[in-house]
């Protein structure tokens, strides 16, 4: 299942060391609208993302990305709302290899 939201997610390997990043870049069209729109269009993407959790469950491995997904735009929320976030810029997640997000990754690992 695929949601459009306010920023696009890629995902950086590093042969050097374990893990994986998720970078989150806002589009342009985001940046753009004023902080009380991107406020709107972001509550609005973290609900999409808890329905879409309800429909394919949280067990699931797109639930559990979802899941995730959805827990990193709560925390970035309160800075979008207040226009403190510097939209340009690119946010980036470290994931751990035992990470159950690890397992979404190519190559990743994750202990069960």
């Amino acid at each position: 299942m695929e949601i459009e939201g306010p920023f696009r997610i890629s995902v950086m390997e590093h042969p050097d060391r374990p893990g994986h990043e998720l970078h989150l870049e806002f589009t342009e069209a985001f940046q753009a609208l004023p902080v009380e729109a991107q406020a709107e269009q972001m509550r609005d993407y973290i609900a999409a993302l808890k329905a879409g959790i309800l429909e394919l469950g949280e067990d699931s491995r797109d639930g559990q990305g979802m899941a995730t997904i959805r827990q990193i735009a709560e925390q970035l929320y309160p800075y979008i709302e207040a226009g403190d976030l510097a939209l340009e810029e690119t946010i980036v997640v470290e994931i751990a290899p035992d990470s159950p997000l690890a397992s979404f990754v190519p190559g990743g690992t994750a202990r069960n």
